[in-house]
């Protein structure tokens, strides 16, 4: 089967890989996470990891590899993570989501991330739509 805007199939594109552990962790631990120094940074951390939430019951949170990531039914669709001058929001699934900014940054068969700084400019919508695309990506693959 194929997603729209993509060219491989959902049986070449999806493994394993990216499941997550059934451990499902309390949202404080990931807020504490959250809550980093330098604050200027985490700050761009919580408020895009609050949008992974808004998405319903059925988005599980953890932190794997060490950073907040979110999943569907343990399987991992994106993930925060803050470096010294940016935040990274990555998309395990990234290379098959619609991106008609051109925002999404990797080479990777699978993952795909989008680089924010604080002193750029951060179009919220189109960042909220690739989560959203995220999202509706992974609940399709899930329910093949």
């Amino acid at each position: 089967m194929y997603f729209a805007g993509a060219s491989k199939t959902v049986e070449d594109s999806f493994d394993t890989n990216f499941a997550l552990s059934p451990h499902r962790i309390g949202r404080g631990e990931i807020d504490e996470w959250l809550s980093g120094d330098p604050p200027e940074i985490y700050s761009i951390a919580r408020q895009w990891f609050e949008v992974f939430r808004i998405y319903g019951n059925d988005v599980n949170e953890l932190l794997h590899d060490g950073y907040p990531t979110a999943g569907l039914s343990g399987a991992a669709f994106g993930y925060i993570n803050v470096f010294k001058s940016h935040v990274k929001i990555g998309f395990f699934m990234g290379a098959f989501i619609d991106d008609p900014h051109s925002l999404l940054e990797g080479s990777g068969k699978r993952m795909c991330h989008v680089k924010l700084r604080p002193e750029s400019d951060i179009d919220t919508e189109v960042i909220s739509e690739l989560i959203r695309r995220a999202y509706i990506d992974m609940k399709i693959r899930l329910s093949l």
